[in-house]
């Protein structure tokens, strides 16, 4: 597979951030069933209320957002946000203290996408 075909700019990373109410029973049911979706979609925890998902182009990111948006609870705040891989690769991840000035800082290329088979 040659990975220099693939476009930094045409893939796709899908975040969707979510805060739902969780005080009564059915609300802790819905919130739970809707991260059971997500994660039934492929999408992985960034941070708690945090899912992202890797999509091989924005036709397929529209697949997934339509999908998130298809299973949301009737109460709650959710945000769909993406970003192409480019932008992806610049986001940097911190874990713990605040480093010192000089550390090396750790970037999302860490996150690698999942390796897709090309079809001509």
């Amino acid at each position: 597979m040659n990975l220099s075909a693939i476009s930094q700019y045409r893939v796709m990373w899908i975040f969707v951030f979510y805060d739902l109410p969780t005080e009564t029973k059915i609300q802790r049911k819905n919130h739970s069933k809707f991260r059971k979706n997500l994660i039934e979609d492929g999408f992985n925890m960034f941070q708690f209320s945090v899912y992202f998902r890797h999509c091989s182009s924005k036709e397929n990111l529209e697949v997934h957002a339509n999908r998130v948006k298809s299973f949301m609870p009737e109460m709650g705040k959710i945000s769909i946000v993406n970003f192409t891989d480019k932008q992806f690769e610049r986001m940097e991840v911190f874990y713990g203290k605040k480093l010192p000035r000089n550390h090396k800082k750790t970037n999302a290329k860490e996150l690698q996408p999942p390796m897709q088979l090309e079809l001509f």
